[in-house]
């Protein structure tokens, strides 16, 4: 059995330790540390490369309609070439069990979508565009 006493935040604590499974012959002395290895010359690493940007819409392709969350594509509600108005449903995602429909930012024609069904998006993400 051992006292110690251990200060902790400012609070001295007087505590017994008992040693288990061996003798109660002193402690090993500490281990000398080794020398510290020699530093190699430091060599300069290559610069990181930006990630590429996404790929630009097609000339003319529009206005984009963005994702407002990260999920899944459900289903595109309407063609591409159909014509809508600001406000009517263009595509349903699904996040955390629950689907969230999307409309049209503007009024305007479905030029594209950059998705498909079953396709995970990200916030942020262009889901189609509008012309």
């Amino acid at each position: 059995m051992k006292q110690l006493r251990i200060t902790v935040a400012g609070q001295t604590f007087d505590v017994t330790v008992e040693t288990l499974g061996g003798s109660n012959a002193a402690p090993a002395p500490a281990p000398v540390a080794a020398p510290a290895p020699v530093a190699a010359p430091v060599v300069a690493a290559a610069p990181i490369a930006a990630p590429a940007p996404a790929p630009a819409p097609a000339a003319g392709a529009g206005t984009p309609i963005q994702s407002p969350l990260a999920g899944k594509v459900v289903s595109l509600d309407v063609k591409p070439g159909t014509a809508v108005k600001e406000g009517d449903q263009v595509l349903t995602l699904e996040a955390m069990k629950m689907n969230t429909v999307i409309y049209a930012p503007a009024n305007g024609t479905v030029t594209s979508f950059c998705v498909a069904p079953g396709d995970t998006v990200a916030e942020n993400q262009p889901l189609a565009y509008l012309g």
